[in-house]
């Protein structure tokens, strides 16, 4: 998953390029920024003297982010005034130039705020988050509404053509005025003023749903008194179970199976205690609906009518199709068809493969039906009874730092060159997040690398990337760029042992990493990740696709004690084994896609929906309510579309796979792994951002456009 930053202060405020919101009148001039002398200290206030301006976090103070951010609003609103109101005739140069350039304070101060509030939250930051999220909403209308600033906007764009723009600028100047125009620039004042209280509300519901849900996921964890109950888990999994229940203040003799972001739970793959696994599924589907004050379903009804509010102001029939309009797909028909055409196959081979699951469960005398909380455990039977493959089998050969090291970072060399230095002398947010220097291949500093691995109960569920700097050719700023997962913490002095799909994730994530590091673009917002949805996880998906290569997995898949490689038949399974539970997979992921559009795809005069209700018959509609495969993401935890910015954008996992199979496939057709594909690669997509039209990029680096022929393939659906 891919958070990006300012993007991301302002979309956890709902803002982005098009929100937000108040009870702010028209912009009027801004009020003279603070001036350096005056400040209060405060280390934020000044760009970090740190490496590549590393944030200086052992002097960062909770308190120190709200009144930064404040101040970064006010001189952001002042330097976006004097732009507007320069008496000058606009220029590509006075115009958005100057725009690229402002806001520093701002950018600097919220990206690391935001990075905190989701790794590593606490109540002080909580509470600012909650202040900050309309304010944040109000300065991007203030911004996206000045009439004065889009007139010069306007007046570029409509010369654009015979004004002397080079490629890149033109791109800019396109990509900005549509930034505008679907922040509302076009509205009537009257209109104008709907959509700053629309927006306002949106970015405060947000930031709640956010708020509720970290707190009813930690809340969900399931307490268990007897550690017979924990068969299954493994010494390491009943000692990290321990070790959560003595963080969370539990006596001693207490056991607590904490949840992930997702619906299906990992443990539920070891657990033999039948009546235990169906409890941990049922805290982890009610975590945020059981009528507490933990329940987010007042808070997704109205999301959902506020969105379509939104987008019928601007013109559009729902929010899915306003949403969709500057993605690649384009339309959520076009995004509907590619899932829908799915469905079939998916549906059909977890039916056949929960028949497999049925059988192994009857000749084990189980004497029940299979549910969703008995697939992984079972299904895991199956697996080694057609595969030979056990889980327990592989976890020893994937140990976090060999996988890190000698996976992850040793593909990155072997493709573009790039080696890494850990550092220990530069200051973290949490005593778990690692530090490393990136060096490109001529030996130059390229970026620095945060690695944040382990879940705790300060931290969002799943895994995503961001920076903390971008990169900036106006001034030759370097990106510091993160990766946050949540693998569970081993008990102390023992390794973190992972699964391969946990490997494969480290793999994913560090693909948005290239993306972010590789960036080579002039302007700061076309930089590094700044791109559609459908296309930002196009490199993240592609860079699993390296965590298989022969030479990369031999070279980090070793066992943990013996340093010996997996024996070649355990990696042969793997291989073979690589479609298994592909039906499952498939249809738990389409099913909250699909979710997800049905939720933005309703009309403003539709009224409040029953989430419950809407939700099963929404999946009944689109053919993807299968019991014992529930979605990946139920609507009152799916994080991805109610708190991130996702909303009418889970579709895009899939358009991304699309493209990251097929460019594969280029890599096969042309060698494989190689110094030379890579640097093509680096050259022709990870370096270029958002610098061009993004079906225009993949196909001058394709040679022809995407097809879905080798996705297909590599899930089985053919």
């Amino acid at each position: 998953m891919i958070r990006s930053a300012l993007a991301v202060a302002l979309l956890l405020a709902l803002a982005a390029c098009s929100s937000p919101s108040t009870e702010t009148a028209p912009p009027q001039a801004a009020a003279p920024a603070q001036s350096e002398e005056t400040a209060p200290v405060n280390p934020l206030f000044a760009a970090s003297t740190l490496p590549l301006q590393a944030p200086p976090f052992d002097k960062i103070k909770d308190t120190d982010y709200q009144p930064a951010i404040e101040e970064g609003m006010t001189r952001h609103l002042a330097e976006i005034e004097k732009i507007a109101n320069n008496p000058d005739a606009p220029t590509f140069d006075n115009t958005f130039v100057a725009m690229e350039e402002t806001g520093e304070l701002l950018t600097r101060a919220s990206r690391i705020f935001f990075a905190l509030v989701q790794a590593n939250t606490n109540d002080t930051l909580q509470a600012a988050q909650v202040e900050l999220a309309p304010k944040l909403a109000a300065h991007s209308d203030a911004i996206y509404l000045n009439a004065k600033l889009f007139d010069r906007v306007k007046a570029i764009y409509d010369a654009r053509e015979t004004s002397g723009l080079d490629p890149v600028q033109l791109r800019l100047v396109e990509k900005t005025c549509t930034d505008f125009v679907r922040a509302g620039a076009q509205l009537n004042d009257a209109d104008q003023s709907k959509l700053r209280a629309l927006n306002k509300e949106e970015s405060t519901l947000s930031t709640e749903f956010q708020n509720k849900l970290l707190a009813g996921t930690n809340a969900a964890a399931v307490e268990v008194d007897d550690v017979a109950r924990l068969d299954g888990l493994g010494e390491g999994g009943i000692a990290a179970a321990a070790d959560a229940a003595r963080e969370k203040g539990l006596a001693d003799g207490k056991y607590l199976l904490t949840l992930q972001n997702t619906t299906q739970q990992p443990v539920l793959g070891s657990l033999t205690d039948r009546e235990l696994r169906l409890k941990v599924l049922e805290a982890s589907e009610t975590r945020t609906s059981r009528g507490d004050e933990n329940d987010t379903r007042a808070i997704i009804q109205r999301l959902a009518q506020l969105r379509a509010e939104r987008a019928q102001l601007l013109g559009y029939p729902n929010f899915a199709a306003y949403s969709l309009a500057d993605q690649m797909a384009e339309t959520p028909e076009n995004a509907v068809k590619l899932m829908t055409d799915m469905v079939p196959a998916a549906t059909a081979r977890a039916r056949s493969e929960a028949a497999k699951i049925q059988k192994m469960i009857d000749a084990d005398k189980g004497g029940f039906k299979l549910t969703a909380a008995d697939w992984d455990l079972y299904a895991d039977q199956v697996r080694m009874a057609e595969y030979d493959l056990d889980e327990a089998q592989v976890k020893p050969y994937f140990e976090l730092n060999r996988v890190l090291n000698d996976g992850v970072f040793f593909a990155a060399n072997q493709l573009y060159g790039i080696t890494f230095k850990e550092r220990t002398d530069l200051p973290v947010y949490h005593p778990d997040v690692r530090v490393f220097d990136v060096f490109d291949a001529d030996g130059s500093q390229l970026a620095l690398f945060y690695a944040d691995f382990f879940k705790r109960p300060s931290k969002g569920g799943g895994a995503w990337m961001d920076v903390f700097v971008e990169q900036d050719g106006l001034t030759g700023t370097k990106p510091v760029v993160y990766n946050v997962c949540n693998f569970t913490k081993p008990a102390n002095g023992q390794p973190a042992l992972l699964s391969f799909d946990d490997a494969t994730t480290m793999f994913h994530e560090f693909g948005h990493a290239l993306h972010g590091m590789f960036s080579n673009v002039k302007y700061p917002s076309i930089a590094g990740t700044s791109t559609s949805r459908d296309f930002v996880e196009f490199p993240s998906q592609f860079n699993e696709n390296w965590a298989l290569e022969p030479t990369v997995f031999a070279n980090y898949a070793k066992h943990h004690e013996t340093g010996e490689p997996m024996p070649q038949e355990l990696v042969d399974k793997i291989v073979k084994a690589r479609a298994f539970n592909q039906g499952y997979a498939s249809t738990e992921y389409l099913a909250a896609a699909l979710l997800d559009q049905a939720w933005h795809q309703l009309p403003a005069d539709a009224p409040l929906q029953d989430v419950d209700q809407f939700e099963l018959d929404a999946l009944n509609r689109y053919k993807v309510n299968l019991a014992e495969v529930p979605p990946r993401y139920k609507t009152p935890y799916f994080a991805h579309i109610w708190g991130g910015g996702y909303s009418a954008g889970y579709y895009a996992y899939l358009w991304s796979e699309v493209l990251d199979h097929d460019a594969f496939q280029w890599f096969k057709e042309n060698g494989g792994m190689s110094r030379e594909n890579g640097q093509t690669f680096r050259d022709q997509v990870l370096s270029r951002g958002n610098s061009e039209e993004l079906a225009a990029m993949y196909k001058a680096f394709r040679g022809k456009d995407p097809s879905v022929e080798p996705l297909l393939e590599f899930r089985g659906l053919k």
